[in-house]
């Protein structure tokens, strides 16, 4: 059987990277896909805002589709580009990589601004009041935040927490998921702490102008509202978390 033909786009993509280039990689590593034919690449969500980052950021005209099963809908685009297929190849990407990925070749420059995409992508930002402690004492009512980024490869996971201690000096901790079904793969998770995350979180959304998923960022930023004054004092409690 031939192999698809591929089209060369007019359109020249710059691959010089860049903060934005670096966060659409972590969205398409984590939310994306290479095709098989070789020239389309695939990137579903069901976050239209995200969707919209994308297209800006790879200043793709195509119509965003949607998607429905039994048990969910969500948007799709697939830009048709040979050149960003190979360069996305090129750096790690491929198809039917949920399984196999492993490092993708992201400057440490721009490590942030990838890691910021993939928890966009496949992480979560959690956060609760823990009233555990009332029972001994009412006061003992404690704020909680934890942030995880998860995936199925374990290569990509380790991958992904060695270059997060190096470029951002967080270690959390890496652990899998122990699946009941055995059809289904387990998942690896790193898990940061509340004093992990209050350091890794303010390095993610360094600038209020970097492309991001909104409502997972409102989730830190009510956290800090709420539970940290706004001021010189506070802004150095953070700083403190940074350096260390």
């Amino acid at each position: 059987m031939d192999k698809p033909r591929r089209y060369k786009s007019k359109r020249i993509f710059d691959f010089t990277w860049s903060p934005n280039l670096a966060y659409a990689v972590g969205l398409i590593t984590t939310d994306g896909c290479l095709s098989n034919d070789r020239r389309h690449v695939i990137f579903t969500s069901q976050d239209l805002e995200m969707i919209r980052n994308m297209k800006l950021i790879l200043r793709n005209t195509d119509k965003v589709c949607l998607t429905k099963n039994s048990r969910s809908e969500a948007y799709r685009i697939q830009p048709s580009n040979v050149q960003l297929y190979d360069w996305l190849f090129s750096i790690g990407l491929t198809p039917h990589k949920s399984l196999t990925i492993g490092a993708i070749d992201v400057p440490d420059r721009y490590f942030v601004d990838f890691l910021r995409g993939h928890l966009d992508g496949d992480g979560s930002i959690q956060t609760y009041t823990d009233f555990y402690n009332t029972t001994k004492n009412p006061k003992y009512v404690y704020e909680r935040i934890f942030v995880k980024f998860i995936s199925a490869s374990k290569n990509h996971i380790v991958w992904l927490h060695e270059k997060i201690v190096k470029n951002l000096g967080v270690h959390g901790a890496v652990h899998m998921t122990k699946e009941k079904d055995p059809k289904k793969n387990p998942m690896h998770i790193i898990k940061f702490s509340k004093k992990e995350s209050l350091k890794l979180l303010p390095q993610l959304y360094y600038s209020d102008s970097v492309p991001c998923l909104s409502r997972k960022k409102i989730l830190y930023t009510d956290f800090l509202k709420k539970y940290i004054r706004i001021s010189y004092k506070d802004n150095y409690f953070i700083s403190k978390y940074i350096s260390r």
